[in-house]
């Protein structure tokens, strides 16, 4: 077997194992416990994050962040994927660490001379935008943390009333307008709660806490509805600007009822707690939009409107 080959199986070994001894290796190889060691110390000096345990019982082990073995892609692939991880640097803050902009530039570097030189062409002429929003990248990294191992975050949350201690179990992560979201159960409410990430100042595991299994088969497409609180219905008109900025939007496009003229309308279910949420969405898009219900949802329309003219 060849040396490059014996050190890709090497990796894949030591991937499912974690922890190992130098002899368990060399047997497994028909090999000297000597060319495993040289082997071993090789890895590390590529990265492979291996380290040893001394004392009796000892060997080595594997660090939390395992290396994965190399995968072949197509020119096609390698494109997609390349511009796929590059779009996530349009975010302020990403619950990944290091881990995307490391990867990419791994990534990069592998490529074929040609593929690079595709890449090249595209660079500045494919984009994919988004609101540049400021955010504690520690705390999404918590959060992305406990829905991976199944753990409740215990959170300080501001919010309109003050800042609060919750533990909450995340449901899941999700980023839409720059903003990132959590919907998670909240254990002091005893219920589903939606939290966006900047208003999150501090986030840190809480394993002694017991997950609730029910909340942990839940996913973002089955988040459950908030039926149990006051229910209004949102009432839109939209000029055709209004519709088209508001179509790419979840929460609003398949409420729009569009007229011949390319105007339209929308009938939109909503807590009555979240009145100002949409509201503020509204009110981005100026004269494309009009709230004509409820009553709430236009007079806090009206109170903007006054607050605003005070500043002019």
């Amino acid at each position: 077997m060849q040396k490059s080959q014996r050190l890709i199986q090497l990796i894949m070994m030591i991937n499912a194992r974690k922890s190992f001894t130098v002899r368990e290796l060399a047997d497994e190889f028909g090999l000297s416990s000597r060319t495993i060691t040289r082997d071993l110390q090789e890895l590390s000096e590529l990265g492979v994050p291996i380290y040893s345990i001394q004392g009796r019982g000892g060997g080595y082990k594997l660090l939390q962040e395992r290396l994965l073995p190399p995968i072949s892609f197509s020119e096609g692939e390698a494109i997609a994927i390349f511009f796929a991880c590059q779009s996530l640097n349009y975010f302020s803050s990403l619950p990944f660490g290091e881990g995307a902009g490391s990867a990419l530039h791994k990534f990069y570097h592998y490529l074929p001379a040609d593929v690079r030189e595709q890449i090249d062409r595209l660079k500045n002429r494919v984009m994919i935008y988004s609101p540049h929003r400021q955010m504690s990248r520690d705390v999404l990294q918590t959060l992305l943390q406990a829905i991976m191992i199944r753990s409740v975050a215990t959170i300080e949350y501001r919010s309109g009333s003050g800042i609060s201690k919750r533990d909450i179990q995340p449901i899941g992560l999700y980023a839409s307008s720059g903003y990132w979201y959590c919907p998670a159960y909240c254990f002091v409410r005893e219920e589903v709660r939606q939290f966006r990430a900047d208003r999150i100042l501090s986030a840190t595991l809480n394993e002694r806490f017991p997950c609730r299994e029910d909340i942990e088969q839940q996913t973002l497409l089955n988040v459950p509805e908030k039926d149990h609180l006051e229910q209004i219905l949102l009432l839109l008109e939209l000029t055709e600007k209004g519709v088209w900025l508001l179509e790419s939007e979840t929460r609003f496009a398949p409420f729009i009822q569009r007229s011949e003229a390319g105007s339209g309308t929308a009938a939109i279910s909503i807590a009555a707690e979240d009145i100002p949420f949409y509201a503020e969405r509204i009110w981005q898009l100026g004269e494309d939009a009009k709230i004509t219900g409820p009553a709430e949802a236009v007079a806090y329309m009206k109170q903007k409107i006054e607050a605003m003219q005070l500043l002019y």
